[in-house]
């Protein structure tokens, strides 16, 4: 039976929007006089910080606290940091808008398919949000990871036993989806979203990697 790995944060819900709303909200509250500047300084941190402290809601605030630092010459005051705080707290709400079709495409693709979920982060972080999407039960294994990168993938063909061959992964991320599986000799499904995160951002030019438009689309092919 073949076996489709799933990625989970915006290719089965939708996730880095809600991020992008405290941004916006952030910019807005910060007030610098050239925004385009403060979002350069806001995107430099936020690769050292993703560097350091890997994925999820406590990376994103340091590099929020970390931006007013840069831009402002001096460390966020406690009144400051409660601010910026508030902003973020939805993040931690784990509130699921579950992607279009996403059950029916997950309930078909069961009845033939080996169902696994592949996400990366921190690990209470990305568990409470699967938990909370109520669709740990469609998959016969969950995996959370550090990152996400073709050792990650040949992990997992180990550990699981999986021909290469039978196994696709699915995902909205080039970088940590599509190209990485594929280097590790899986089959690739492209599922784009316009909400990615930039850092996800990647040239896909590989002609056997499919490219569908909407999660239900899967179900045609595989």
């Amino acid at each position: 039976m073949p076996t489709l790995i799933f990625d989970a944060d915006d290719t089965l819900w939708e996730n880095n929007v809600l991020y992008e709303r405290v941004a916006r909200d952030f910019f807005a509250w910060l007030a610098h006089p050239d925004e385009a500047h403060a979002r350069a300084v806001h995107r430099d941190v936020e690769r050292a910080t993703v560097r350091s402290h890997g994925y999820g809601t406590v990376s994103f605030l340091r590099t929020l606290h970390d931006t007013v630092e840069r831009l402002r010459d001096r460390p966020p005051t406690a009144a400051e940091r409660e601010q910026v705080d508030a902003l973020a707290a939805v993040l931690a709400r784990h509130e699921m808008e579950l992607v279009p079709g996403v059950v029916e495409v997950l309930t078909e693709l069961g009845g033939r398919h080996d169902l696994r979920l592949l996400t990366k982060g921190q690990v209470a972080e990305q568990q409470a949000k699967i938990d909370a999407s109520g669709l740990a039960g469609y998959f016969a294994s969950v995996h959370i990871v550090a990152e996400k990168d073709v050792h990650t993938y040949r992990g997992l063909v180990h550990e699981l036993s999986l021909r290469p061959a039978d196994t696709w992964m699915i995902g909205n991320s080039p970088r940590s989806d599509v190209l990485p599986a594929r280097a590790a000799g899986l089959h690739a499904v492209y599922v784009p979203n316009p909400n990615t995160w930039a850092h996800e951002h990647a040239d896909v030019d590989d002609p056997d990697v499919l490219v569908v438009g909407s999660l239900r689309e899967i179900t045609a092919h595989l």
